[in-house]
């Protein structure tokens, strides 16, 4: 009896450090006053065991306090594009000036009084804005002139919302858009110091070079031991399995892929042990694959007209029509001719500005996006490459096994 009732606290326990882990993964940052306040409180529980996992497996750094819990995480690469911000309410991806007005935001409401007004926010990124040089030379400029500019900044601050920044107290951010009212928030203070994850502070970097400054950032010192050369190895392998909807043997560096190839067994396992997430092993790459389906930001396939063209544009690409000698290649141009004649097959069903002239376009660009954020096509100057896993999408004709006839 007694062996039993250990078993199933164990299991229990087992099943809230999942919660936990996964909803750090998820967020990155959870507020006790959140919509994940309980699992702030697992997370709170089970604090050590995670704080002492993400350290030795990832190097990522647990904070966890009664009011938060963020994990620090470090990018795997800064050469991926194919998750940035977005709006919150509109899920449009964040363009130069809202990465640029999020930073200014950020360093305004370090310097503000506990509550700030969308307006005296605004007043603090114009004169920020006006006082870099730096930015006006790169043609990034915020006057709040116009409705773009007022747009761009009530997504930054719905971003803010989001991350648990700013609380909204009162007020409408579509009325300071229309110029009929503005907004007030509360500043979370510890929310906003545990904001900046990153191995080295921006003010001690010395490039010049937007390339160079963001690598640097998120540069770690290399190692001189091999326990912690292999350490290391083990963390950044680590962090694409998680991070990474794919992860391709041909993108790591030797050095790399021959660790991952002796050390696979071990390293997923520790993954899905934590998490749940399963390991779909193939000669190209290794797919940590989530059967709860949320612990991504990109699904497929989805719902919706979008999610419609992006599945049958997998499932074209996935039956290599494409230029065989080359990979497979297929060019932008006939995707969007074969989008073309699919509304026509599918206007019932998909929203209706998909079937007007030039329609293609943004649909072929928007599917594409998600293909490629998913690690199952690459994009080149006009042309799209499958990538191996984009096989799991190839329909096959049906084959009759046999017949049985019923007298």
């Amino acid at each position: 009896m007694s062996d039993t009732l250990d078993g199933a606290l164990q299991r229990a326990q087992s099943l809230e450090l999942r919660r936990g882990a996964r909803a750090l993964l998820r967020g990155g940052l959870l507020r006790a006053d959140g919509p994940q306040a309980d699992e702030l409180q697992l997370v709170r529980r089970h604090a050590a065991r995670l704080r002492t996992w993400f350290d030795i497996n990832t190097g990522w750094r647990l904070i966890v306090d009664s009011e938060v819990a963020r994990l620090a995480k470090i990018a795997p690469t800064t050469t991926d594009p194919t998750h940035p911000a977005r709006d919150p309410r509109s899920g449009v991806p964040f363009g130069t000036r809202r990465y640029v007005l999020t930073c200014l935001a950020l360093a305004v409401l370090e310097r503000a009084d506990a509550q700030i007004t969308l307006g005296r926010l605004a007043d603090g990124l114009i004169l920020a804005a006006a006082a870099d040089d730096a930015l006006a030379q790169a043609g990034v400029v915020f006057r709040l002139e116009g409705r773009d500019e007022r747009n761009d900044l009530v997504a930054v601050v719905r971003l803010l919302l989001s991350l648990g920044v700013l609380a909204r107290v009162a007020g409408d951010e579509d009325a300071f858009v229309r110029d009929a009212g503005d907004a007030l928030y509360d500043i979370r203070r510890r929310s906003l110091a545990l904001l900046l994850a990153t191995p080295r502070g921006p003010s001690t970097i010395t490039a010049e070079q937007f390339e160079d400054r963001l690598a640097r950032l998120a540069q770690e010192d290399a190692p001189e031991i091999e326990e912690l050369r292999n350490r290391a190895i083990r963390q950044r392998l680590t962090r694409r399995l998680l991070e990474d909807a794919v992860l391709y043997y041909d993108d790591l560096d030797p050095g790399d892929a021959d660790y991952l190839r002796r050390q696979r067994g071990a390293i997923v396992q520790r993954i899905s042990e934590l998490t749940g997430l399963l390991a779909e092993v193939r000669a190209e790459g290794i797919a940590m694959v989530d059967p709860d389906d949320d612990l991504t930001d990109v699904r497929m396939p989805d719902t919706g007209t979008d999610g419609h063209v992006a599945l049958l544009l997998a499932e074209h690409l996935a039956q290599g029509t494409g230029d065989g000698d080359n990979g497979g290649v297929v060019s932008v141009d006939e995707l969007r001719r074969l989008v073309r004649r699919l509304a026509q097959e599918h206007r019932v069903y998909w929203r209706k500005d998909a079937c007007t002239p030039g329609a293609e376009i943004g649909l072929v660009a928007t599917a594409l996006e998600r293909l490629e954020a998913l690690r199952l096509v690459a994009r080149e100057p006009g042309l799209v490459r499958p990538l191996p896993a984009l096989a799991r999408y190839s329909v096959a004709e049906p084959t009759l096994l046999g017949t049985r006839v019923r007298v």
